[in-house]
C-alpha cells in the first residue's frame, strides 16, 4: 500500500490518477502512524516551503516520515515535496526542512537568465539523468518532464539523479539509498513520468 500524504499543500488527484493508471493500491494519509504503516509513501507538494514545513510539523508528519524513512522503505517527494527532503530553503527567509539530503532550496538567480526566461520555471523542459536506478529503468538518459517551480535544489553530485538546465544548470532529481525526489511532476509528464511512478509502484 503507498500511502499519499495529505497536508493540504499537495497536488493529490493527479497523483491518485497517475497511480491508478498504474494499478496502484493507495491511501491517503494524515496521522503519523498512518505514515508508519504504509509500504511506501510519496509526499506531493505545491506551494510555499516554510508553509509546507508548518503544516507537516503541526500533524507530526515530519517525525513519522523520518522515522518511515529510517525504516529503509521507499519514499518518493515530488516538486515541493521534493524540495522537503532538504535541510534547508531560503523561500521567504530560512526555512528548516526535513534534512534527510544534505542540501539546500535556493532561488533562480536572474542574472544568469536570457531575456526570454521568466520565474517560474513552467512548462515542459528536459530530464537528463546522470545515473541509473530502478526508479528511472526502461527510460532513455534524457525526457521531457513538466515542470512548475521557481526555487531549486543545490546538493552534493553524489546524490543527484538528474539535471535539468534552465538559465543555468540546476538538480532536478535525487536519490539516496530509499529516498527518491523529482522537481517536476512526473503525475502530470505522460508516458515517461507514468513510467517513473510505475517503477516506484513495483520498487
Amino acid at each position: 500500500m503507498i500511502g499519499i500524504i495529505d497536508y493540504n499543500a499537495g497536488n493529490i488527484r493527479s497523483v491518485k490518477n497517475a497511480l491508478s493508471f498504474c494499478g496502484a493500491k493507495f491511501e491517503l494519509v494524515s496521522k503519523p502512524e498512518q505514515v508508519l504503516r504504509s509500504d511506501k509513501i510519496l509526499l506531493p507538494g505545491v506551494g510555499a516551503f516554510g508553509e509546507a514545513m508548518a503544516k507537516l510539523k503541526s500533524a507530526n508528519l515530519d517525525e513519522a516520515i523520518k522515522e518511515f524513512v529510517a525504516s529503509g522503505r521507499y519514499f518518493l517527494g515530488i516538486c515541493l515535496g521534493m524540495q522537503l527532503l532538504f535541510d534547508k530553503s531560503e523561500e521567504f527567509g530560512a526555512n528548516d526542512g526535513l534534512g534527510l539530503i544534505s542540501g539546500k532550496v535556493i532561488k533562480f538567480d536572474e542574472s544568469k537568465f536570457g531575456a526570454n526566461l521568466k520565474i517560474p520555471h513552467m512548462g515542459w523542459n528536459t530530464l537528463e539523468f546522470t545515473r541509473q536506478t530502478p526508479i528511472n529503468s526502461g527510460l532513455e538518459s534524457s525526457i521531457y518532464a513538466y515542470f512548475v517551480h521557481s526555487y531549486h535544489a543545490v546538493c552534493d553530485d553524489k546524490f543527484a539523479l538528474a539535471k535539468t538546465t534552465y538559465g543555468y544548470e540546476f538538480v532536478s532529481g535525487v536519490c539516496k539509498d530509499n529516498i527518491f525526489g523529482f522537481q517536476p511532476h512526473p503525475e502530470k509528464s505522460h508516458e515517461n513520468g507514468i513510467k517513473i511512478i510505475k517503477n516506484f509502484t513495483e520498487l
